[in-house]
């Protein structure tokens, strides 16, 4: 580790130190990227997330406060719901002339019920591919949510609601007249990819599982948006940074402080999941649309090349805005740009010039292609590395060959 280095988690150390943390200069330092030694990423993350207070003197009885939220949560959307499904149907009183399995009346709790479990499959679906390069998700958390894990709850989990709703031992697939085929699991290898998927003994918890709870619990609580397609690209990093935090105190409630910061989070971002809101100013539509207008001023001759292939902002950029670039580059890479990100007062106003600085980076390649290269190479960006591997450079905002400038745009790094 040079001196260099060692001077900068020093630096992190003392404004992480005051009493009050000066929020101005610790986003002037995350800007230029955050040492991963210390877990000093993940408790600057809950401070820029607005999470944490920048009074320090506070955080106890806050984290306390809302640790306990969260708990209620999973006792009034997991365990009481399982615990009441669990018993229905136990006696014939459960299905009544007013409220049985083919009510219509949003009300009713089978109704409920069903509707949940809808969401609940998307998100399992989702989950389980999360980051499937990577072993993480797929391996047990040290610590699995007692709550949820207690024998003495007698209640039907998520992961029994998953079992019973989704056909595991066989799939039923309908060929194009009309005769259904049923065929084993080990024809369908591509709904369950490999065994790393697979449901861990009782007792133990794999990470995809608690970013399910999460996404579930979200879901619950905001009816309005609920769970939309992507939401786990972006809970899933958050989530990785605390669940891998070196200090036990904080890694054990990884799973609360991640929903709370994702949470936050979508607060901001929740404008570009609302399908209604598409064409307005605060929605997507309008997002794409700043990244051209932005490459017309930096990048006239880029621009009109896209315009002449047709090349719309909507092929690529939707996924780049709503994603926050966290499909386009590896995790660790993902991780640095939002330290950038997440530093930054106006994060999504930020994010636009990146997209923009992206394309520029590329530009020779795509003012050489075709309409069918350039899609390839902008739905496919085939930049994978922010910064060298060293863990000295890689909290450095210089970077192997490009690092991000106040205003966005990437500068060659010599």
């Amino acid at each position: 580790m040079s001196s260099s280095y060692r001077n900068r988690i020093q630096e992190f150390k003392l404004a992480l130190s005051e009493q009050q943390v000066d929020l101005k200069a610790l986003r002037e330092l995350c800007f230029s990227g955050i040492p991963c030694e210390g877990g000093i990423r993940s408790l600057c993350w809950k401070i820029l997330l607005n999470y944490l207070p920048p009074d320090q003197a506070l955080w106890e009885t806050f984290l306390e406060k809302q640790r306990d939220v969260y708990a209620q949560f999973l006792r009034e959307m997991i365990i009481q719901p399982g615990i009441a499904k669990a018993n229905l149907g136990v006696s014939r009183e459960d299905v009544t002339l007013e409220d049985h399995p083919l009510n219509p009346n949003p009300d009713s709790r089978w109704n409920t019920y069903f509707k949940d479990n809808e969401v609940l499959l998307q998100i399992d679906k989702d989950v389980r591919r999360l980051y499937p390069d990577m072993a993480f998700f797929q391996r047990p958390t040290d610590f699995p949510c007692q709550l949820i894990l207690d024998p003495q709850n007698e209640y039907e989990t998520l992961r029994r609601r998953v079992e019973q709703t989704t056909l595991k031992a066989q799939t039923v697939n309908r060929n194009r007249s009309g005769v259904t085929n049923v065929s084993s699991p080990g024809k369908a290898l591509h709904l369950y990819p490999s065994n790393e998927y697979a449901v861990l003994p009782n007792g133990c918890e794999a990470h995809w599982e608690v970013v399910e709870r999460i996404l579930f619990i979200y879901a619950k609580l905001n009816p309005g948006i609920a769970y939309v397609q992507g939401m786990n690209e972006i809970v899933g990093p958050v989530y990785y940074t605390f669940a891998t935090d070196p200090n036990s105190q904080w890694k054990e409630h990884a799973e609360a402080d991640t929903f709370f910061c994702f949470t936050n989070l979508m607060s901001e971002n929740r404008d570009n999941f609302i399908k209604s809101l598409d064409d307005s100013q605060c929605g997507i539509t309008f997002k794409m649309e700043s990244v051209f207008s932005r490459l017309k001023q930096k990048d006239t001759e880029l621009y009109i090349r896209l315009q002449e292939q047709n090349i719309k902002p909507q092929y690529f950029t939707f996924r780049w805005l709503t994603l926050l670039l966290s499909q386009e580059f590896l995790l660790p890479d993902v991780i640095r740009i939002w330290d950038s990100l997440f530093s930054h007062q106006d994060r999504f106003e930020f994010l636009i010039p990146v997209c923009c600085a992206m394309l520029i980076l590329i530009r020779d390649q795509l003012l050489a292609g075709d309409f069918t290269t350039n899609m390839r190479l902008l739905q496919d960006y085939p930049i994978s590395d922010v910064h060298s591997r060293s863990p000295e450079r890689s909290s450095m905002n210089r970077s192997q060959i490009r690092g991000w400038s106040d205003d966005g745009l990437l500068y060659l790094y010599q």
